[in-house]
């Protein structure tokens, strides 16, 4: 069954997307930032972002709250950040309950490299063969060796290897890091040659930072990209989805983007 239809409603007319990650509460602790997800939600979609990275319980409750915005659940699981790390994520939620949901993809990890990769890179096989019956889409988040530290993890080659593994062991499309530098994403999304959003990372960084990676990564053939904590852990993230929301889609500058928010702009 084609895709087409479900990934038109996450990637935009524009070949671009703007998806809020909302998954973390599944294996981390977040609060207080997440603590009224409703809320947050239906906030967020309305100030502009496309898509949302859900969990199943989100997904089932919340469901008004996306505001008929995409919705991307996430369907691996099984472990949290009280566990000791002895064991893989598994497969937790099947393709006919995400069709079920009315849900739009599905999210699934890929992490060569990593303690894991045999059991994670099988998955990811499976659920796209599973997915694709039923003509859902599948989201890769593809982090070389995981999140083991490792000096060599998220080097450009490393990060060009998982996202082009990714799409020849069946992902749609991609969601990983930023490489650092236009030249080498511009590889690194060329050699995927399915699309390639960035993820804004568990680490804090300063909003024009920000804002300046989404725009060289744009600039260079990213799709857009998928991002939760820097926004909803941000003291006005409604303003600061907007702000993003005009740099991937109206092609603003980083300073207009900036003057969304009301934050000044340090020359």
């Amino acid at each position: 069954m084609n895709t087409t239809a479900r990934m038109n409603h996450i990637i935009q007319p524009d070949g671009k997307t703007f998806i809020l990650a909302m998954d973390h509460a599944a294996n981390f602790n977040i609060l207080p930032a997440l603590k009224d997800p409703k809320k947050i939600v239906k906030d967020i979609a309305a100030a502009g972002a496309d898509a949302f990275l859900s969990t199943v319980g989100m997904a089932e409750f919340l469901t008004d709250s996306f505001l008929g915005k995409g919705i991307i659940v996430r369907i691996d699981g099984g472990v949290s950040f009280l566990g000791d790390k002895s064991k893989p994520m598994q497969i937790t939620v099947k393709a006919e309950d995400i069709a079920r949901m009315g849900a739009d993809a599905v999210i699934t990890m890929s992490f060569p490299g990593s303690k894991f990769e045999n059991d994670v890179l099988s998955n990811l096989t499976r659920v796209a063969m599973d997915c694709h019956k039923w003509g859902i889409p599948v989201l890769a988040e593809a982090l070389p060796r995981g999140f083991e530290p490792a000096e060599d993890s998220r080097t450009p080659e490393n990060l060009t290897f998982a996202c082009r593994q990714s799409v020849e062991l069946g992902a749609d499309f991609v969601k990983t890091n930023y490489t650092g530098d236009q030249e080498s994403f511009a590889k690194l999304c060329k050699t995927t040659y399915k699309p390639v959003v960035i993820l804004g990372g568990a680490k804090k960084v300063p909003v024009e930072q920000l804002l300046q990676e989404i725009k060289d990564a744009i600039e260079v053939g990213g799709a857009g990209v998928a991002m939760g904590r820097n926004i909803w852990g941000h003291e006005d993230p409604v303003r600061y989805t907007a702000a993003i929301a005009r740099l991937i889609h109206e092609n603003c500058s980083v300073e207009a983007a900036m003057k969304e928010m009301n934050v000044k702009v340090v020359l």
